[in-house]
């Protein structure tokens, strides 16, 4: 799944006219430049939510995909939850709308993350990024999770900073999402869930991830990818 509901209020005016999503970046979109990530690795059942200027994404896309398009925001939790009839089961990825990455020296992380998934021990596993090297970061970013022995993760909660930021995209199933809190909820809270039983885990990207949340981070990006 590629979540591509949201308004993308920090990259206005650009999304004034455009779902984020379909924000080019050095002549492709985001979202096309995601699924074409997810076809080579040989995923065929996509699913992308859409809200904000939704019928542009559905324009663009057509039958290659199947849009869900939100009357109103769900959050990202509930965003996947409602798409689960689409989705099966699981496993499953589930991609942010506004991330770009590129391969590092080993396997695609995509491959990576399927072979490192262990059902058995786990409900949620993340791609994760080393701060300081996140394209596109901003001032204020703290970072996310630190990387525990065994691969577990533990949340920054209080601390100043962490040297992992997560990277857009999970591999969770439909387990994750039994006792899910109401309408609208964020994929975080069933992640702190997780967490503390013990079953959120972590891989390191190897490559680049360029975070696209601003018109300062697009033209970075823009110029390494040129």
């Amino acid at each position: 799944m590629i979540l591509a509901a949201g308004r993308g209020e920090h990259m206005r005016p650009l999304t004034d006219i455009m779902p984020k999503p379909l924000i080019p970046v050095a002549g492709r979109s985001l979202l096309e430049r995601s699924i074409d990530r997810l076809l080579e690795h040989g995923v065929t059942n996509i699913v992308v939510n859409v809200h904000h200027l939704g019928h542009q994404v559905a324009d663009r896309l057509g039958n290659r995909v199947h849009i869900i398009h939100e009357e109103r925001l769900l959050g990202t939790g509930g965003s996947v939850r409602n798409a689960l009839p689409l989705l099966g089961p699981g496993p499953f990825y589930v991609l942010n709308g506004d991330g770009l990455w590129r391969e590092g020296p080993g396997y695609p992380f995509l491959g990576r993350m399927e072979g490192y998934w262990r059902p058995a021990r786990m409900n949620v596993l993340l791609l994760l990024h080393p701060l300081h090297k996140v394209k596109g970061r901003e001032p204020t970013d703290r970072g996310d999770y630190f990387l525990e022995p065994g691969g577990h993760l533990r949340h920054r909660g209080v601390a100043m900073l962490t040297p992992l930021a997560f990277a857009g995209v999970s591999v969770c199933d439909a387990r994750l999402f039994e006792d899910a809190p109401g309408i609208p909820f964020s994929l975080l809270e069933l992640w702190h869930r997780a967490e503390a039983a013990k079953r959120l885990f972590g891989i390191v990207h190897e490559g680049d991830w360029f975070h696209i949340g601003t018109p300062a981070a697009l033209a970075e990006a823009e110029r390494i990818l040129e």
